[in-house]
């Protein structure tokens, strides 16, 4: 449990960096709006806000460390039952982003659609089975 819990954790802050890189940058892509439409898909001008990025990245830094509390890795202050809590909320959150992109995308042929249908969904619900066995182990 405690490999699948650390690569879960990397994983999970690997996409909270990546989002952090977001706020200030379009990469992978070379302009607003090719990112507005490839990763988010929506116009330009409706992107989330710097603050809302960043929202996204601490919380993916939030669950990162109840991933690695709740395998014991490192202390979770309060009382047991947070890490649990926790780490089954953060698999919750991820299997209703991965089972309803891969449900929403697969009507739909944006380069978005097609994306998500291939990395971003997927990963979501590879990451919320990584937390769940790990909540319950």
């Amino acid at each position: 449990m405690t490999v699948l819990a650390l690569l879960t954790a990397i994983v999970l802050v690997l996409v909270g960096v990546l989002h952090v890189v977001w706020i200030f940058t379009p990469w992978p892509t070379r302009s607003r709006e090719e990112f507005a439409r490839l990763v988010v898909d929506v116009p330009p001008e409706k992107l989330p806000s710097p603050a809302l990025t960043s929202a996204v990245a601490v919380l993916l830094g939030v669950a990162a460390y109840l991933v690695v509390g709740r395998a014991g890795l490192v202390p979770v202050p309060g009382p047991s039952w947070v890490a649990v809590v926790g780490t089954v909320g953060v698999a919750a959150v991820l299997a209703l982003r991965g089972v309803s992109g891969l449900a929403i995308s697969s009507r739909r042929s944006t380069g978005f659609a097609r994306l998500d249908l291939r990395i971003y969904s997927p990963l979501c619900v590879a990451l919320a089975a990584g937390c769940a066995v790990v909540a319950f182990g």
